[in-house]
């Protein structure tokens, strides 16, 4: 049985790649380094991640990049023997203006070491490589337009202007006319373009009606690339805006694959929102889900009729049951479910010994420079997350815990630090979704505690949480529940300018520039 989503917690624009037998999955990271996750199965229904590849200064520096801005949108493609990545890096979100820069990569096995990138253009971001049968390629992004009202918050259809075509070459880069190819619907926000072609026609799907509650994929199909593009009869083929009681929202952005068995299949992003009388919110952010299609007429349809995608499909195989995962950082590297923010060299944030995993402190939680943060997403509503810390702060300055983390507005983070006339004391930082400021909130005064390791524990219920703490013993809740519902896509700048989703993880900071060091020992993730 396949269940949406596929890739749950924060696994958004799903890039879909079929070679052989083996299907694949690409989906943006946005801030979060490295760079774009790429997941493998061969029945559809059990997803493994094989590979980040964008891993080096080289390939991806996201040193000052916004809250999500980073990579948007990746492009995975098999030609020629060989896999073909095309990514885009926005540099900056408010305003007029977007400074995308869009990539491509390669590499002959998806977890192999891939190239250094080659620069496409900065038109647009959402870019796609379409590999024709005749061994010309054709590179598309969405085209970014400054002249309208940007985004404020709430994007603006003026500033997505059309889907541009160009041929490309590793030789000789974009070269020939560049076209606008398609305008999309009077849903607008017509960006996340891809090209596949069947029986002649050239069809594209595009996403619309922005990334929250109105999003849509759009279908439209040309006998030339180059166009006119017709759009589909029902115009989107899967989309969930009519009907806010489904249990998928935010359905878009995806990509037809034909499968090995005659089958077809389209994925696209999606969300779960807990459903709160203050609204909807998705914690996990946007997930990777995956609906079944079919031909008539020479349109896809979802399979089941309407454009409503399920929440289960049949197939053979099962996924086993979310299980409780127990990290150990003393093996070596990293565990692969973690991740950080932005630096492409983690030596400066963090590594592992035979002590555990050794953050050193750099700037305050939230920077978008230098922060040491390890974290990992959230997958679902309900879970424990416990570590332990060692830890000896000389003053205030200097800090270190467990955090559940979104951006700089939208955190929680039960800290260790050296409180005047208190010492060691645990104290919680709050930043529940204070949109531009990024105020702090204490909803605790501090809490002595007393030499050695400490064990600090969250407890996520839905839209709450709990801090908890123990030396020994039994454990001690700290503080009042949270606002856990905050901590999300629609949680303070709302839908349209957080596209990430929440992490649960360690933290530290020394903004005294001393960079203190703290030692985690281990870390669990238990679903709930």
């Amino acid at each position: 049985m396949i269940r949406n989503p596929v890739l749950p917690g924060f696994n958004p624009d799903p890039s879909f790649c079929r070679v052989g037998e083996d299907y694949y999955l690409a989906t943006s990271t946005f801030e979060w380094f490295p760079g774009v996750q790429i997941h493998h199965s061969t029945d559809l229904v059990n997803w493994r991640l094989v590979a980040r590849p964008l891993r080096r200064a080289a390939q991806l520096d996201m040193r000052g990049n916004p809250d999500s801005c980073g990579i948007w949108a990746p492009c995975l493609s098999h030609a020629e023997g060989k896999f073909w990545l095309v990514y885009t890096d926005v540099k900056r979100f408010d305003g007029a203006f977007k400074d995308a820069h869009n990539y491509i990569v390669t590499c002959d096995t998806i977890d192999g070491e891939w190239s250094d990138p080659i620069y496409v253009n900065s038109s647009g971001f959402d870019p796609s490589l379409f590999h024709d049968d005749d061994g010309r390629k054709y590179f598309m992004n969405q085209r970014w337009n400054h002249r309208g009202r940007g985004t404020g918050g709430n994007p603006k259809h003026a500033s997505f202007d059309g889907i541009l075509l160009q041929e490309w070459s590793p030789d000789r880069g974009l070269f020939g006319p560049v076209r606008n190819i398609y305008d999309g619907t009077e849903r607008g926000l017509t960006e996340g373009p891809h090209i596949f072609k069947r029986d002649g026609w050239y069809y594209l799907t595009v996403a619309e009606g922005g990334t929250g509650y109105d999003h849509a994929v759009t279908m439209a199909r040309s006998r030339s690339i180059w166009g006119p593009y017709e759009t589909h009869p029902a115009k989107h083929v899967i989309t969930c805006a009519h009907d806010p009681a489904h249990p998928i929202q935010r359905t878009g952005h995806g990509q037809y694959v034909e499968g090995h068995d005659g089958r077809h299949w389209h994925t696209f992003l999606m969300g779960r929102p807990l459903r709160l009388p203050s609204g909807f919110y998705c914690p996990m952010g946007r997930e990777t889900g995956l609906a079944e299609v079919e031909w008539r007429d020479g349109w896809l349809w979802l399979k089941d009729g309407g454009q409503l995608p399920p929440e289960t499909i049949q197939a053979e195989a099962e996924r086993p049951p979310r299980n409780a995962v127990a990290y150990d950082f003393t093996h070596g590297a990293l565990p692969a479910d973690f991740q950080w923010l932005r630096h492409p060299h983690p030596e400066r944030l963090f590594r592992t010994s035979s002590q555990g995993l050794r953050l050193i402190g750099r700037e305050s939680i939230g920077s978008w420079f230098e922060q040491a943060l390890v974290a990992r997403r959230q997958e679902d509503f309900a879970y424990q997350a416990t570590t332990v810390l060692d830890f000896d702060p000389e003053h205030y300055q200097q800090a270190a815990g467990l955090t559940t983390y979104y951006n700089r507005f939208k955190f929680h983070a039960l800290m260790l630090t050296n409180e005047p006339g208190i010492g060691r004391a645990l104290t919680i930082l709050s930043c529940p979704g204070d949109f531009p400021h990024g105020a702090l909130e204490h909803p605790t005064a501090p809490v002595p505690v007393g030499p050695g390791p400490v064990e600090l524990r969250v407890a996520v219920d839905h839209a709450s949480q709990q801090f908890l703490w123990r030396q020994g013993g039994d454990w001690h809740a700290i503080g009042p529940a949270l606002n856990a519902a905050v901590i999300s896509d629609e949680g303070g700048r709302g839908e349209h300018g957080s596209f990430t989703g929440t992490f649960v993880g360690m933290a530290a900071f020394d903004t005294s520039g001393m960079g203190r060091e703290a030692t985690f020992g281990r870390f669990a993730y238990v679903p709930q």
